[in-house]
């Protein structure tokens, strides 16, 4: 009787530990950016992953000749995937609650300017009107499964939205697969859930910026620590910009007027409950400014915000909003001790 219940007992023993859990890392590249996940599971779940992100590239990447967006482009009789549709229609709602600062059909103007702005003494006034003509969010939706353009000219670049959104479709992905911890990141979008493999909370680090700096290890301006589910993108301007007639000019297209905004937000981090929304937001309040950023994101509930901007007088300073405080345990600290 003895031998049995210690045989049981070893069973039972050898079956939890075979059941143990561990922490897995996948890296990889997508949309010509690199991807972090680690996860928590009984087993490696790579060629899930791997296979899913492939089915992805073929759905949003606009650079892949075989993908459906790129078959939209090109105006070909096909149709639309759920991930496309949902990529497009959150796109649509974030173009309409912005006035149109998000427009996935921006990609002419982008490509205008080119990248690394190397055409830049190429734009006039009059090509920029030419080109603003099949520009607008207003000028493209879906018929059921496919997408109708109020011209063929239109273009269509999910870029500053679907890099979120893969984030969020691996995190289904793991949990289906029962997985409740995880990170996952890509070009530095970020969705996350529970706890990493010390036991504690996320924490994702918001880089200082520095044009004169290209060293991918940068200074940590900011740490956010996310202990629950959800999505964390940042937007940022200060690497990626040129200097006329002394004007800055950075990357992000203002969709209004055909120009880069060249606003005085150097960074915009946003929180939300999914990184499709955090990735799409972080974009349009780098095309809006401090002002109008900080007016939409107080109509925008479940959205919290760190800026960092540039002053009159060039002074770097940071403006964030009330929920966020309890996502920043570097300030929280410095409160306690500034009001003990």
């Amino acid at each position: 009787m003895v031998k049995i219940l210690w045989s049981v007992i070893l069973c039972v023993s050898l079956a939890a530990c075979s059941d143990k859990k561990h922490y897995f890392e996948e890296n990889g590249t997508i949309f010509h950016t690199i991807y972090h996940i680690k996860y928590e599971s009984e087993r490696p779940l790579t060629d899930k992953i791997d296979s899913l992100l492939q089915r992805f590239d073929l759905s949003l990447n606009p650079f892949n000749p075989h993908s459906i967006i790129a078959k939209v482009n090109r105006n070909e009789d096909t149709e639309i995937d759920d991930w496309f549709t949902e990529v497009f229609e959150k796109a649509m709602e974030v173009s309409r609650k912005s006035g149109g600062a998000f427009d996935i059909t921006c990609a002419p103007l982008i490509n205008l300017w080119g990248f690394g702005f190397n055409k830049m003494d190429s734009v006039t006034p009059q090509t920029l009107d030419s080109i603003r003509a099949f520009v607008g969010y207003q000028k493209v939706r879906l018929q059921g499964k496919k997408v109708v353009k109020d011209d063929p000219r239109v273009l269509l670049n999910c870029s500053a939205i679907a890099k979120g959104y893969a984030c969020d479709v691996v995190a289904r992905l793991l949990e289906n697969e029962n997985v409740r911890n995880y990170m996952i990141e890509i070009g530095g979008e970020v969705t996350m859930r529970g706890t990493n493999p010390n036991g504690d909370c996320w924490r994702i680090g918001i880089n200082k910026p520095d044009p004169d700096n290209n060293d991918i290890a940068t200074e940590i301006k900011e740490v956010v620590q996310l202990c629950g589910k959800g999505g964390i993108a940042t937007s940022g301007d200060y690497r990626n910009f040129y200097i006329k007639d002394g004007k800055k000019y950075a990357h992000t297209i203002d969709p209004s007027t055909g120009y880069p905004a060249g606003q005085n937000i150097l960074s915009a981090t946003i929180v939300a409950k999914d990184c499709m929304t955090a990735d799409a937001y972080a974009t349009t309040f780098m095309v809006l400014g401090v002002e109008k950023a900080r007016i939409l994101a107080h109509s925008l509930p479940g959205i919290e915000y760190f800026i960092i901007y540039a002053d009159p007088n060039g002074q770097e300073k940071v403006l964030y909003s009330e929920g966020m405080l309890k996502y920043l345990p570097n300030r929280q600290t410095l409160a306690i001790l500034e009001n003990p």
